[in-house]
């Protein structure tokens, strides 16, 4: 009893001192295994096993099974702009009003031989009709030219080419001139004074090409303008029906009429066309044959 009141009889701080050393005492035993150079001592060992017996026995979540080749898709590739080929477009262009490949022509130049034929008519008969009164054949050196469509002002010449063909000298008598456009400088005021573009387009021909093939026709001589510039220069009676006094020296222009043709074959190489045709005022009807090389 004396034992048991003196236990109790201790203070309070020296119970705290007692039970913090046992708690030392204990730490102290349980890191001793990592002392005698890091090998766990025995007393290590058995806690070890006892915290290892104390671990729940239930097994960790299988992890998830690792896909094959065989089962991964294969992503589709989404092609970029860079990647995607355009889709050529359709082929049927036409170079201007005149089939593709016109433009290859502008700049060309040939020449040859125009074998003219002539038939000429007058009027002097006794009831005043038409009559054929002679007719000639003969050859003349010729050029044609073609350029790129003309322009004017704000318009521009609706031919796959502008034309000029040349057979002769224009003064010469039998020579013939073919222009499919021209560019006229008129005033810049009309006759009510209103502003116009004194760069006045005018256009002679109607031509169509295609695939080596000229089709081309005059449609307007421009008579009303006063530049006539397609012409038969062919010589006339110094006095009408009076062929026996002589004909005007050098012959005389003669406007070639709307319907005349030129047709034939026309590439880069040569030339091969027909022109067949007559003059507005009756007088001289013609064809002719134009061969020519291009240079």
């Amino acid at each position: 009893m004396a034992t048991m009141t003196a236990g109790r009889r201790v203070p309070a701080i020296v119970r705290s001192r007692l039970v913090a050393g046992v708690c030392t005492g204990l730490l102290c035993t349980s890191l001793a295994g990592c002392g005698n150079g890091g090998a766990p001592t025995a007393a290590a060992t058995a806690s070890a096993s006892t915290l290892a017996s104390a671990a729940p026995t239930s097994a960790p979540p299988a992890s998830a099974p690792t896909p094959s080749v065989s089962d991964v898709p294969t992503p589709t590739p989404t092609p970029t702009p860079a990647t995607v080929e355009a889709t050529p477009a359709a082929s049927g262009e036409a170079a201007q009003a005149g089939g593709s490949g016109a433009s290859a022509l502008w700049g060309k130049a040939y020449s040859g031989t125009a074998r003219i034929s002539v038939h000429v008519y007058d009027y002097c008969t006794t009831d005043g009709s038409r009559r054929q009164a002679g007719s000639q054949t003969y050859s003349m050196n010729a050029t044609l030219h073609l350029d790129r469509p003309r322009t004017g002002g704000d318009q521009s010449e609706s031919n796959p080419f502008s034309m000029l063909f040349a057979a002769g000298n224009p003064a010469q008598a039998g020579a013939v001139s073919f222009w499919s456009s021209s560019v006229s400088t008129v005033s810049s005021r009309d006759l009510a004074g209103n502003y116009r573009d004194p760069n006045l387009l005018l256009t002679y021909w109607d031509i169509g090409w295609s695939d080596g093939r000229l089709n081309a026709r005059l449609t307007d001589p421009h008579a009303r303008e006063a530049v006539v510039l397609n012409l038969l220069n062919w010589p006339g009676p110094l006095v009408a029906c009076r062929s026996d006094l002589g004909q005007m020296p050098g012959g005389f222009p003669h406007a070639l009429a709307a319907g005349t043709t030129f047709t034939g074959r026309l590439d880069g190489s040569g030339a091969s066309l027909t022109a067949e045709g007559s003059t507005t005022d009756g007088v001289v009807a013609f064809t002719f044959t134009f061969d020519g090389t291009a240079s």
